[in-house]
């Protein structure tokens, strides 16, 4: 994720401060990480750099001094321009999982390697079930609802990749014990 653009994107709904923009961001993306406030500054020191934001004044809420800031015509054109840029799926598969499965596969007997896949898949499906709720609870907002469809669907796809993984350790064993 580009935090850089995603700032530029909440900017471009009006002047923010960085804790602003902090909370925005996690409450438009409630699935992603959320942000540092020591990120949010940095990014905002480097996008003032660059001339795509500029301080665009100052207030004090009972608290110390909040610099607000505004995208310039710079920012906009460098958040158009991000956003018309088709992200390219990736080239490699790097996860935890498929790692993890790959080694038990190798370190393992089958056993233990179906345990494994088994019991992840259960954590799949129990995560898959919490997200459901999330969606369809009263107070889900489109924000909930986008990113746990998103979720939901990588969740769906590694349990594909799971359940196919087990049918082939099944096939393996059967063929390598008949």
């Amino acid at each position: 994720m580009s935090t850089s653009h995603v700032l530029l994107g909440l900017l471009a709904a009006g002047n923010r401060h960085g804790y602003e923009l902090k909370r925005a961001h996690d409450a438009r993306l409630p699935r992603a990480r959320p942000l540092a406030f020591g990120q949010v500054y940095a990014t905002l020191t480097r996008l003032q750099r660059d001339g795509l934001v500029v301080a665009a004044g100052q207030e004090r809420d009972g608290g110390p001094d909040r610099t607000a800031y505004a995208l310039t015509g710079a920012g906009r054109a460098a958040l158009d321009g991000w956003l018309t840029t088709v992200e390219p799926p990736v080239p490699y598969v790097s996860s935890a999982l498929f790692a993890k499965v790959v080694v038990a596969l190798l370190v393992a007997d089958v056993d233990t390697a179906r345990s494994y896949l088994v019991a992840q898949a259960r954590a799949h499906t129990d995560r898959l079930r919490e997200l459901t709720g999330v969606k369809t609870a009263p107070a889900a907002t489109l924000d909930d609802v986008v990113a746990a469809d998103y979720a939901i669907a990588h969740l769906d796809a590694d349990l594909r990749w799971l359940r196919t993984t087990m049918d082939r350790v099944a096939d393996w064993h059967r063929e390598v014990h008949s």
